[in-house]
């Protein structure tokens, strides 16, 4: 039996959470936060949304399933480090191309198992998300102590351009309309569920200019999830301004819909601990109808400073945080959660088709 190398979480609060390293052997430093699905550990790990983040799965073990080839929602992991109450050192299934534990130390992800992740949750619940980091060096716990003050905050992070694509492509070639999405941090299953709507897909980096992006002639446009901070993203907001005033079908999912807010004159701000997880209750305020949703976000928009020719139309059960909204007049809507779920429910994937009879409607007008 190989001898566990003992490992500590220290936060910002200066509590002392030990554990046993199980990923990459370095220290790893973010933002703390915990997520409540019970699968969907690898569409997690490489969703681009958790940079510079370190992410407490609730449940109790993970990695029994392995890792699949095709459940991959970026190219790799951008999150930080990962918090495990056990990891599965024997995972059991057909599809499967390696373990967790290899796949973490592939990617040079630092994880810690052994930890009572229950109590820590309930920690980061009260105390609200903090910074801290996972470190290997267990009897150096006072310079730790003094490095984790020293961890950037995520208020003023803007990271979407640090996890976009370089260049633009195209990931699906073929169906009737053409859907252009801007790539800050967008998950594959969004690309996914556009493509099994019957668009084709051209995916953009975050910083393309709004006359470079009209040029590609979409039918429509997309601004995607993506990591940290809205507010700092200003030429982000502006280009969306010019997108706005072009008159194209626009769907935000997560970030998106943060940075189409503040585009219309909104405001954001942050939430004291994140929704995190596929098991989150929103209301359609119109239809009082539930969904049950996948969700990954630190902040979010402040529904009472919309202007008036834009109203909410989702609201969490959670929080009564806002959830969604549409304009009045443009062909303009937005979710804070992921209709594409990955991994997740399928009760939002609804939206993908509300965006297509959308563009639709305009086509016939023309």
């Amino acid at each position: 039996m190989n001898k566990k190398t003992p490992a500590v979480i220290v936060l910002e609060d200066f509590s002392v959470w030990p554990g046993f390293s199980c990923g990459a052997f370095n220290d790893a430093e973010g933002e703390f936060v915990f997520n409540t699905a019970m699968t969907g550990y690898q569409e997690i790990l490489t969703d681009p949304s958790y940079k510079n983040q370190i992410v407490v799965m609730s449940y109790p073990l993970i990695g029994n399933y392995g890792i699949i080839a095709k459940d991959y929602e970026s190219e790799r992991p951008f999150l930080s480090g990962f918090v495990m109450g056990e990891m599965c050192k024997n995972p059991s299934n057909w599809e499967m191309t390696e373990t967790l534990e290899s796949f973490l130390k592939r990617h040079g992800v630092p994880a810690i198992e052994g930890v009572d992740t229950r109590a820590l949750i309930l920690h980061l619940r009260n105390k609200g998300a903090l910074r801290g980091l996972i470190s290997n060096q267990v009897s150096e716990l006072g310079r730790l102590k003094k490095k984790v003050r020293m961890i950037p905050s995520m208020v003023g992070a803007a990271l979407a351009p640090q996890v976009s694509c370089r260049e633009k492509y195209s990931w699906s070639s073929s169906g009737k309309f053409h859907a252009l999405v801007y790539d800050f941090g967008a998950k594959r299953g969004i690309l996914r569920a556009l493509a099994a709507e019957g668009f084709r897909v051209t995916v953009v980096p975050a910083q393309t200019s709004s006359s470079d992006a009209l040029a590609l002639n979409p039918d429509g446009i997309v601004l995607s999830n993506g990591p940290g901070d809205p507010e700092p993203l200003k030429d982000i907001i502006e280009v969306t301004k010019a997108l706005i005033d072009s008159g194209k079908p626009i769907l935000g999912i997560c970030l998106g819909h943060q940075i189409l807010a503040l585009a219309l004159g909104g405001k954001t701000y942050k939430l004291k601990f994140g929704h995190h997880g596929s098991n989150h209750p929103v209301m359609d305020i119109e239809s009082r109808q539930v969904e049950i949703t996948s969700q990954n976000h630190g902040f979010a928009v402040d529904a009472a400073s919309l202007p008036d020719c834009v109203k909410a139309t989702h609201i969490s059960l959670n929080d009564k945080s806002c959830e969604g909204f549409s304009h009045k007049e443009a062909p303009i809507f937005s979710l804070q959660y992921h209709p594409e779920a990955s991994a997740g429910p399928h009760d939002a994937l609804k939206y993908f088709r509300r965006f297509k009879e959308m563009i639709e409607k305009k086509a016939s007008r023309a």
